[in-house]
């Protein structure tokens, strides 16, 4: 029987977050973005951005809201996070799960696995430069199809994107 190559054990689903080994991350990290944004840009917001804490003034201090005294619409953008750090558990193996099973936030959970899996911003910074001189040394070898060279070129460019600005 054929191995099969492609970089997920499962096919993609609309009603399942995409699953996470510790392997091809950045192919996780933007299908998961795409799966967090169907379901509401406001979940992906709290996952980039933190939680949504509602407040007010006591005694000329910000303070957070209690509970009872939340409005639907603000109770609705607090859940935000909580449905953000269910989708991610839920797209996690065992260990990936631990790595983060203890952060109070969905941002950061989606922080740690930025760290974890592309490094801090310097490391980000020579992986691009990396990647901008392989881009522009690019060129087809010897032996060598199309579709290997398209395949190659793919992977640096989308690299090269999963690293940001």
């Amino acid at each position: 029987m054929a191995k099969n190559k492609l970089p997920f054990v499962e096919g993609a689903s609309i009603n399942r977050p995409p699953m996470f080994s510790g392997v091809n991350y950045q192919f996780w990290k933007v299908r998961t973005k795409i799966f967090i944004e169907s379901i509401d840009r406001g979940i992906w917001n709290a996952t980039i951005n933190g939680s949504f804490i509602p407040m007010h003034v006591v005694d000329g201090v910000h303070v957070a809201k209690p509970f009872d005294e939340l409005t639907d619409l603000e109770n609705k953008k607090m859940q935000y996070d909580c449905i953000a750090k269910n989708i991610i558990t839920s797209a996690l193996n065992l260990d990936e799960f631990f790595r983060v099973s203890q952060c109070s936030s969905a941002k950061e959970m989606w922080d740690i696995f930025e760290v974890t899996q592309e490094g801090t911003t310097d490391v980000k910074r020579a992986c691009k430069h990396a990647l901008i001189q392989e881009y522009e040394l690019f060129s087809m070898q010897p032996g060598e199809t199309i579709a290997d060279v398209q395949k190659r070129f793919t992977h640096i460019v989308n690299n090269l994107i999963g690293l940001g600005k």
